[in-house]
């Protein structure tokens, strides 16, 4: 029994004959319930939805219209035979035809595009993600947040904005999201209520339903736009020239990198823009909790967590993965985020000869990143005390970036920060270049500049080594 019939509360439909199945067993006919696909199904089985408008605005005839039609047409539609059908091509086509098919039976008054509209629509309740689905499609929009069936937000350029799209009813946006973690073998029901996967174009999904969210199940989809080339994150305003010249020579001359920033800040994208200035003949290692690092470099090898089973087992953590990673010969190794015990061992292997790593942390200050990297240590069990803690840190990390979403959407590093070593038991660290906040717009941007604080790093002699020159002027008083 699925996740949307436990909901509904509906007892287990017989499985249909197999030659329902067969798109050919018909003769070629569409596959349609009451037309060789067994008896119509009542409309409370299927979901369907279409756009609907938010507010007290009614909708027009044409549009009610075409809700009605495209319920109807749900409801008719022999769902467990398409979904059978494993070429995909072949699958629109036949729903295509039978939507086609049913709208001429029905003699409606529709457009071209109404009618294209209106099949479109059905596709994307089949094989797709429902109402959602057009959201999906639209490159330029990063975020989707289905906060129950009736609130769904987009992010578009670092702004949120609520969108006139809902599902019909918490069952429809179960069956959705059964549908969406069937696919990679997870599962969510009342035991296992939470529940992160990955669609096939890399986006990261999060649910969770009752008994713990009071208000019907909540859907966070975190899409990946196109990656931006390191010289894009410059046009785009995220740092300067100066900025991007100072961290190309720090990858290249293998320094170890911490990323730090919150949700949303742009971590992983700025992580991806790094790596393409790792050599191509280094051998790269990589661990996430979810694959989202896009490294163009040839020889990458990709690791990923995998959460317990029903049962409770199988659980691989990133921690396991970096002990494995250590065996496999690697000259990098990038840990898409540390959350917990990995911390202790992601900071023995850049002390061990693994140089040039990246990783990257949720906090609010490069400061607040070393609390933070204490704090996961705490987590490991690893018994160290503080100050044994603190030369781990401070022989491990280089340099701390900080990333921010500001209030008006944009991304900017806020700070270059080296780690520079112990003052008793302090690990110190001195700002190289920062983005200075000036106040905001009558049109609601931030107004800031970035500034070299004029610091020039201890690093720059590994750089020299590494044959890397900057210009003079890189740690002028401003750099715009």
């Amino acid at each position: 029994m699925s996740l949307m019939d436990k909901v509904a509360g509906r007892k287990p439909v017989p499985t249909p004959d197999v030659k329902a199945a067969d798109p050919k067993a018909n003769g070629g006919k569409p596959l349609a319930r009451g037309v060789g696909g067994g008896p119509p199904a009542p409309p409370e089985a299927v979901a369907g939805t279409m756009y609907t408008v938010k507010g007290e605005d009614a909708l027009s005839t044409i549009d009610q219209l075409k809700v009605d039609l495209h319920r109807r047409l749900i409801s008719r539609l022999d769902l467990d035979a398409l979904e059978r059908i494993k070429n995909e091509s072949e699958l629109t086509s036949q729903i295509r035809q039978a939507v086609l098919e049913f709208i001429r039976d029905e003699a409606t008054p529709l457009s071209q595009r109404e009618r294209e509209d209106v099949v479109d629509q059905v596709i994307y309740e089949v094989t797709g993600l429902g109402p959602i689905e057009p959201l999906f499609r639209d490159r330029t929009i990063s975020d989707i947040l289905v906060n129950g069936a009736r609130q769904i937000y987009i992010e578009r350029a670092g702004k949120l904005s609520r969108v006139s799209a809902s599902f019909r009813n918490d069952a429809h946006l179960l069956a959705v999201i059964d549908r969406i973690v069937s696919r990679v073998g997870r599962r969510v029901d009342e035991a296992s209520p939470m529940v992160d996967a990955r669609l096939p174009d890399g986006s990261r999904v999060n649910a969770i339903i009752g008994p713990l969210a009071l208000d019907g199940p909540v859907l966070s989809i975190r899409r990946f736009v196109t990656e931006l080339a390191a010289h894009q994150l410059v046009e785009n305003g995220t740092l300067t020239t100066s900025m991007l010249g100072l961290l190309e020579g720090c990858v290249k001359a293998r320094l170890n990198i911490l990323i730090s920033g919150g949700t949303g800040a742009g971590k992983t994208t700025f992580m991806n823009a790094l790596s393409s200035f790792v050599p191509a003949t280094e051998r790269i290692i990589t661990i996430e909790d979810a694959a989202e690092l896009q490294l163009q470099q040839e020889h990458v090898v990709r690791l990923e967590t995998r959460p317990p089973n029903a049962e409770g087992r199988g659980e691989v953590v990133a921690r396991d993965l970096v002990k494995n990673a250590l065996r496999m010969r690697p000259d990098r190794i990038i840990v898409g985020e540390v959350r917990s015990g990995e911390a202790l061992d992601m900071l023995q292997a850049m002390n061990t000869g693994h140089e040039g790593s990246l990783t990257t942390i949720h906090a609010n200050s490069p400061r607040d990143a070393l609390s933070r990297l204490e704090t996961m240590i705490l987590m490991g069990n690893a018994n160290l005390p503080n100050r044994a803690m603190r030369d781990q840190i401070s022989s491990a990390l280089n340099v701390i970036i900080q990333v921010a979403r500001l209030s008006d959407g944009t991304r900017r590093v806020t700070n270059i920060t080296e780690v520079t070593g112990m003052e008793g038991d302090v690990v110190t660290s001195q700002e190289i270049f920062i983005f200075r906040r000036r106040g905001i717009s009558a049109t609601g941007e931030v107004i800031g500049q970035f500034e070299s604080t004029g610091i020039r790093p201890k690093f720059l002699e590994r750089l020299a080594v590494a044959g890397i020159t900057l210009p003079e002027d890189v740690f002028g008083v401003v750099s715009r």
